[in-house]
C-alpha cells in the first residue's frame, strides 16, 4: 500500500510538472512563434476549458462540494477572480514580447511582492531573517534583467504586473475568506471565479482584440492542427488546477511551493532548449541568484511560522492550561 501511494503521488507531481510547463510553453509558441497575437482571447479560452471541466470534475465527485455562504462570499470571490485575471493575462501579454526564460525569471520574485502586500494591507510584519531573504530575490532579477538579450519593455512591464497580482490574489485570498466556513479548495474556487473571470474576459476581448474571434475560426478551418494545439493548451490550463489541488491533498502546501521553486528552472531550460533564445551568463546567474533567495525566504517562512506556534502553545499553556499538562510544557522548551 505504501508503495502503492508513493507510486500515485509521484505519478501525480509528474502531471503537475507537465501541466505548468507545457502550458507556460504552448502558451508562448501560440502567442510568439504560431502569431496568434491575442493573449486576452486565448485566457478567455482557457477560463472557458476550466469552468466546464471543473463542474464536471465536481459533478462526477472528484473532489468535494462546497457552496457559496452568501452575496458577500460571493463579492469576495468575484474581487479575487478580476485579480486572476490581471495575473494570467499579463503573463500572457508578456510571453508575446520577452522568452519564457525571462518571463520565469522575473515569476520567481513573488516572495518580494507578497511579503510587501502582507505588510501593507494586512499589516502583517516578517521577521529581519525573512525581509533579508528578499534582497537577493530582487538584486537577481535586476542583474537578469541588465543582461537579457532579449529584454522588451512591454513584455518585462507586463511580467512585473502579472506577478504583483499574483501575489495580490494570495494575499487578498488570506484577507477576505479568512472564515473557515468561507474558505475554498483550489478546484471550487476556480470553478466560482470562472464565471466572473469570463464576464471581464469577453468583454475586454470585445473592446480590445475585436479581430480575435474571426482569426481564431480562421486558423481553426484552415490548420487543424492549431485547433489541437489550442485545445491540448486550454486542457492543460484546466490541468495545472486540478494537479495542484492534488499535489498539496498527496503532500503538503510547503512541498507544493519546493516543487514550484524547481518548476522555474526546468521551465527555463526546457525553453531553451525548444525555443532556442539567446542567454547571457549574467543572466543566468541574475536569476539563480533569485531561485536562491527564494528558496532562503521559504525556509525562513517555515522558520518564522514554527517559532510563532510555539509561541502560541506555550501562551495557551501558561494562560490557562490545565494541570498535568506539564509533559507537554517541557516537550516545548
Amino acid at each position: 500500500m505504501a508503495s502503492s501511494m508513493s507510486a500515485y503521488t509521484l505519478s501525480t507531481i509528474a502531471a503537475w510538472y507537465f501541466s505548468n510547463i507545457g502550458v507556460i510553453l504552448l502558451n508562448k509558441y501560440l502567442l510568439s512563434v504560431w502569431g496568434f497575437k491575442f493573449p486576452i482571447f486565448l485566457t478567455m479560452c482557457h477560463m472557458v476549458m476550466c469552468l466546464v471541466l471543473a463542474a464536471a470534475t465536481r459533478s462526477l465527485g472528484f473532489v468535494p462540494r462546497q457552496n457559496l455562504k452568501s452575496r458577500r462570499h460571493l463579492l469576495k470571490i468575484a474581487v479575487l477572480a478580476v485579480v486572476f485575471v490581471a495575473s494570467v493575462v499579463g503573463g500572457n501579454v508578456s510571453l508575446r514580447f520577452i522568452p519564457v526564460s525571462f518571463n520565469q525569471a522575473i515569476g520567481a520574485t513573488t516572495p518580494f511582492f507578497t511579503a510587501l502586500l502582507s505588510l501593507f494591507i494586512m499589516r502583517q510584519k516578517e521577521t529581519p531573517e525573512v525581509y533579508v531573504t528578499l534582497v537577493p530575490i530582487v538584486l537577481g532579477i535586476v542583474l537578469a534583467s541588465k543582461a537579457e538579450p532579449l529584454f522588451h519593455l512591454t513584455g518585462f512591464i507586463a511580467c512585473v504586473s502579472a506577478t504583483f497580482a499574483r501575489a495580490l490574489k494570495s494575499v487578498l485570498q488570506g484577507l477576505l475568506l479568512t472564515n473557515e466556513t468561507e474558505k475554498l479548495d483550489s478546484l471550487n474556487l476556480l470553478l466560482f471565479m470562472s464565471p466572473v473571470a469570463l464576464l471581464v474576459l469577453v468583454s475586454a476581448v470585445t473592446v480590445m482584440e475585436p479581430d480575435a474571434f474571426g482569426v481564431f475560426a480562421e486558423n481553426c478551418v484552415s490548420s487543424p492542427k492549431f485547433f489541437c494545439i489550442i485545445t491540448l493548451n486550454c486542457v492543460l490550463a484546466f490541468s495545472v488546477n486540478l494537479t495542484n489541488f492534488l499535489v498539496t491533498k498527496c503532500t503538503s502546501p510547503l512541498t507544493l511551493q519546493v516543487l514550484g521553486n524547481a518548476k522555474g528552472a526546468v521551465a527555463v531550460v526546457v525553453s531553451i532548449f525548444l525555443f532556442k533564445n539567446p542567454v547571457s551568463p549574467v543572466g543566468m546567474f541574475g536569476y539563480s541568484i533569485t531561485i536562491m533567495g527564494v528558496v532562503a525566504y521559504s525556509e525562513a517562512k517555515k522558520r518564522s511560522k514554527e517559532k510563532l506556534r510555539r509561541r502560541e502553545d506555550l501562551g495557551e499553556l501558561l494562560s490557562g492550561a490545565p494541570n498535568g499538562s506539564g509533559g507537554k510544557l517541557n516537550q516545548l522548551k
